[in-house]
């Protein structure tokens, strides 16, 4: 018992598997809500909005929510829009997660995409790839 909550109140702890739950739970229930047109916001009507990923705080208070419009354009008008819905959404969360309380949102730009293009831009480098070719030789030649 001691063990978890020193575990517990630690800041380098990695999320528990009740917050990740939860996380999940509120980006499938959001994605849902949005895709079926549960809001009644017209821009958020125009705009297909993929959430990509939610992070809650450990006493689930707060919900960050990751998302990006189909295309990557107008994320900031899509943040915008969303947070203006927040209540809404907040809403239909509430009747789908089974706690006490309601994270409230926070809305941010999924920026995965972008730093998954950089990455892939990085190692087609013809200087990345030399060295990749190079470190391949080197382990090819210590397993003869």
């Amino acid at each position: 018992m001691a063990l978890m909550a020193k575990n517990r109140f630690q800041d380098t702890a990695g999320p528990t598997q009740r917050q990740l739950r939860i996380a999940e739970l509120i980006r499938r229930t959001l994605s849902e809500a949005l895709m079926r047109g549960d809001v009644h916001d017209p821009d958020l009507g125009r705009m297909s909005i993929t959430i990509g990923e939610v992070r809650v705080t450990p006493d689930l208070s707060i919900a960050t929510v990751f998302a990006l419009p189909l295309g990557g354009k107008d994320g900031d008008l899509a943040i915008k829009a969303l947070a203006r819905n927040k209540g809404e959404l907040r809403r239909i969360l509430g009747k789908a997660l089974k706690i006490k309380h309601t994270p409230d949102l926070r809305f941010m730009v999924d920026e995965t995409f972008d730093q998954m293009d950089k990455t892939n831009r990085l190692l087609s480098q013809e200087r990345v790839q030399r060295d990749l070719r190079a470190k391949d030789d080197e382990d090819g030649s210590e397993d003869t």
